[in-house]
């Protein structure tokens, strides 16, 4: 890599300044227990065309039958950074994206900040790949039924990192039942890919104030995919 000018250093602290505030940060994490990775399944193709042609009519449960679109996932298939969010929205239905309208485009100001993007050593996609009704929370069973595909797509990907996006993707992912507190600071393993816990961006527009604590985690996410 070349050196890096003058006015690109004080884009990049212009920006983070905007999103995170005045402080930087450098914190040292935790590292929890890990699991094993899970075989690729053979029944699934080897690619992500493929696979959402093979999918994206599934009617497994309930939410195939009200959703508008299959909410498949975005971004580089190569990607070393995965996002996972808990189910689409009511835009994403509407789309068939995940993470559009406010939050989305405050997802992709954070992405920027770790010169990242939908399109670049990123992919994003949701535990459920359709809407539950009036955005409650995934289900049990909607989870059982879905969460293979996210782990076919995780397999085909092979990311250096997963960031759970909330609370929801975060306890859903770690199968426990705790708060984001809980689950944030600490580097976890989903079948063999280790995972972090960070906001989800709708948060973050909710309650500006935990911007810094997410730059904190973003840091250490570009730390990782940059190793």
């Amino acid at each position: 890599m070349g050196p890096v000018s003058s006015d690109a250093v004080n884009r990049y602290l212009k920006q983070t300044r905007e999103l995170f505030g005045d402080e930087l940060f450098l914190e040292k994490k935790a590292v929890s227990s890990t699991t094993g990775p899970t075989p690729i399944n053979s029944d699934y193709p080897s690619d992500l065309v493929n696979f959402y042609e093979q999918i994206h009519q599934c009617h497994n449960c309930a939410l195939g039958n009200s959703r508008t679109q299959f909410v498949f996932g975005v971004g580089d298939p190569n990607a070393s950074l995965v996002l996972v969010g808990e189910a689409p929205g009511e835009q994403e239905d509407l789309k068939g994206e995940p993470f559009v309208g406010r939050a989305g485009q405050l997802l992709d100001k954070i992405l920027a900040a770790i010169d990242r993007s939908r399109q670049k050593d990123v992919y994003i996609c949701n535990v459920l790949k359709c809407r539950p009704p009036n955005n409650r929370d995934p289900l049990a069973e909607e989870v059982s039924e879905c969460e293979p595909y996210l782990i076919h797509q995780i397999n085909l990907i092979q990311p250096k990192l997963i960031v759970a996006l909330g609370r929801v993707a975060g306890k859903t992912l770690l199968n426990v039942d705790k708060p984001l507190k809980s689950m944030r600071g600490s580097l976890h393993y989903y079948h063999g890919t280790p995972l972090i816990v960070t906001y989800h961006p709708a948060a973050l527009l909710r309650n500006p104030n935990w911007k810094p604590e997410t730059w904190k985690d973003f840091k250490w996410i570009r730390s990782i995919i940059d190793a």
